[in-house]
């Protein structure tokens, strides 16, 4: 398009971005009004794409950082021709595939859900890595960030991450309007404060006017051609642009426009422009290296070796081998891949390991977004730093988004290293994920089995690996289905049901076989899927032992415990339940003393469960 069309087709997007929040009642018009010319010229110039495959592997890639700008996206889908104005009317109306904020769970267009601002950027760096280190098929990745949340560290953690790759496939815009939801921006319009943090993460920059389609156009083209360096679009713009009685306003943010037909007027009135999008280049399937070998996981015989094995060293294992046997398979670390064992994979499979150092967020982005380019991503480090990213694994819940996380050193029972290291919150964090998987292996066939079952999955995947080494109680060629769990003591005279998983599965079998000895039967119940958990098997313990424990290295809010008792919401009656946790702040000693002071030993079960049983002998 020549500048007088561009000019008119960003008036356009202004006009429907304010017709479709009039619409809705709600919605972010302004901020959408701002960055209209930036994806104007984007659209019709530079942007290669079909909207009638966007599975297609040569397509472009779009990220909307600033998702409260989706009445933006919607008019610019709009003018491509994807969706009808009819479409663009339901915004943010029930049963509508143009929500507040757009998820790909909706629209094929979108790669990522967006609205919790920072994230956009993060995952556009990991769809920039596959296409630079993978797919080989020339796309380019497009971010639209918005400058309030250039306040968020992740934004920096993306920003260096993608200097230090050279990933020159890779643009980011920023819609530097000056003002944020309740006044102005920390910079305002100072461009340079962005240039100079940009340029100091090794990202080629360019300074423009927002609103000047022609320098907009220059500046794309300046960003395509630019060898080695991700590109920074800096643009000076003014939000709510094109509309006296908003623009450059404060208190105007989330809100529809006070008249929306006299704004419409003043912007020129609607139009009907039809934008014929690049179509991408021709391009082969993306590059996966698949192995054509079957997976051959690693064996460990029952009670071999005799000083047991860790499952953080049967993940790595297992890892490995599935990446022998799948091209697509990936994996990330946060720099501490010589712990989580996520360097057996960087050895065997170099090509398709991605170091993230110890930037959490970035790691956990950076798998969604290679999942967007449909890669099986496996991203590892300590239980306790995966905290740091909740938020972007509670929004790749929300984008649908498969991919595999691992926290090891998880618990007490990693010894001397003290509570800072301690992952005691992770099964609670990761239960609450919409649609999770959460397992928690006790030994290494059982991490191997579920490293593979997890590739399968939908959704968040998590597997919790523990530091130390454990007894091998299960054979190789045992069956662990997602949703199941393992009876490992049984009887029609047992008294009392312990229910644990992990490390603590081992204190509860010592634990069991002391009652034993004392006359007290007791069913042990390894429960290594956290969540699906297996409610037939709880149920018929419940009903036949009448007394149920649980054993956790863990809080005692949101982990085992809560699981047990969600086999009994559908109005079955509770069985007396006790729980066993880490109820205390663990300091620095051994690991068998960090069990024995948090209660969760062999001895310390076999006391409970000794008084559980005399208590229901009593009444």
């Amino acid at each position: 398009m020549n500048s007088d069309e561009l000019v008119e087709l960003g008036q356009q997007l202004r006009v429907d971005s304010v017709r479709a929040s009039a619409a809705a009642g709600s919605g972010h018009p302004t901020s959408s009004m701002s960055a209209a010319d930036l994806m104007a010229v984007l659209l019709a110039n530079h942007f290669r794409y079909d909207f009638d495959r966007p599975a297609h592997p040569g397509n472009d890639r779009f990220v909307l950082s600033k998702g409260h700008a989706s009445p933006l996206l919607y008019a610019a889908y709009k003018a491509a021709g994807a969706v009808d104005d009819a479409e663009l009317l339901t915004f943010r109306k029930l049963g509508s595939r143009l929500e507040g904020h757009p998820t790909p769970q909706r629209l094929p267009w979108v790669e990522t859900a967006t609205g919790s601002l920072g994230q956009g950027l993060p995952v556009g760096v990991g769809i920039a890595l596959a296409g630079k280190r993978l797919d080989r098929t020339g796309y380019r990745v497009w971010v639209l960030c918005g400058d309030s949340e250039m306040a968020e560290g992740s934004v920096w953690e993306a920003a260096e991450h993608a200097g230090h790759e050279h990933l020159d496939n890779l643009t980011v815009i920023v819609d530097v309007n000056r003002l944020g939801q309740r006044g102005p921006t920390r910079h305002g319009h100072d461009l340079d404060a962005y240039v100079r943090r940009f340029r100091a993460f090794d990202w080629h920059t360019v300074e423009i006017d927002g609103h000047d389609v022609d320098a907009i156009d220059r500046a794309y083209a300046e960003a395509a051609s630019t060898k080695g360096q991700p590109t920074a679009v800096i643009a000076r713009t003014l939000k709510g642009m094109g509309v006296k009685a908003v623009q450059d306003q404060e208190g105007k943010h989330g809100k529809p426009l006070p008249d929306a037909d006299e704004a419409v007027e003043e912007l020129g009135g609607p139009r009907d422009i039809r934008v014929r999008v690049h179509e991408p280049p021709a391009a082969g399937a993306p590059h996966t290296d698949r192995a054509a070998g079957r997976l051959a996981l690693p064996r460990w015989d029952k009670g071999d070796p005799e000083k047991g094995v860790a499952t953080r060293d049967a993940y790595g294992k297992a890892l490995t081998a599935l990446g022998s046997a799948r091209g697509d398979v990936v994996a990330l670390d946060g720099e501490v891949g010589d712990s989580t064992r996520a360097e057996f994979f960087a050895k065997e499979h170099p090509d398709r390991y991605f170091e993230c150092y110890i930037a959490e967020q970035q790691m956990v982005a950076a798998a969604v977004g290679l999942a967007a380019r449909g890669r099986v991503p496996y991203a590892s480090t300590f239980a306790a730093f995966l905290t740091r990213a909740h938020d972007f694994i509670r929004m790749a819940s929300i984008s649908g988004s498969g991919i595999n996380l691992v926290g090891s050193h998880a618990g007490v029972s990693i010894g001397q290293d003290g509570p800072s290291q301690m992952g005691l919150e992770d099964l609670a964090m990761m239960r609450a994920v919409h649609g999770s998987t959460v397992l928690y292996p006790c030994d290494a066939n059982q991490t191997a089995r579920l490293v593979a079952e997890m590739a399968g999955l939908e959704g968040v995947r998590y597997l919790r690996t523990s530091r130390g080494e454990s007894p091998v109680i299960y054979g190789p060629d045992e069956e662990f289905p997602v949703g199941g769990s393992k009876v490992l003591r049984s009887s029609d005279r047992d008294r009392l049901t312990i229910v644990a998983a992990g490390v603590t599965l081992h204190e509860a079998l010592a634990a069991a076989d002391a009652l034993e000895r004392e006359g007290i039967p007791v069913r042990v119940i390894d429960l290594y899927s956290v969540k699906p958990v297996d409610h037939t098997t709880l149920r018929r313990a419940a009903e036949e032992t009448g007394l149920l424990m649980t054993v956790e290295d863990h809080h005692p809010e949101g982990g085992i415990g809560d699981a047990v008792l969600d086999a009994f919401l559908d109005g079955r009656p509770v069985p007396r339940l006790v729980r066993l946790a880490v109820r205390t702040m663990p300091g620095s000693a051994s690991p068998d003393e960090q069990l024995h002071a948090a209660g969760i030993d062999a001895a310390s079960i076999a006391t409970a469960g000794r008084l559980l049983v005399e208590q229901a002998v009593v009444e």
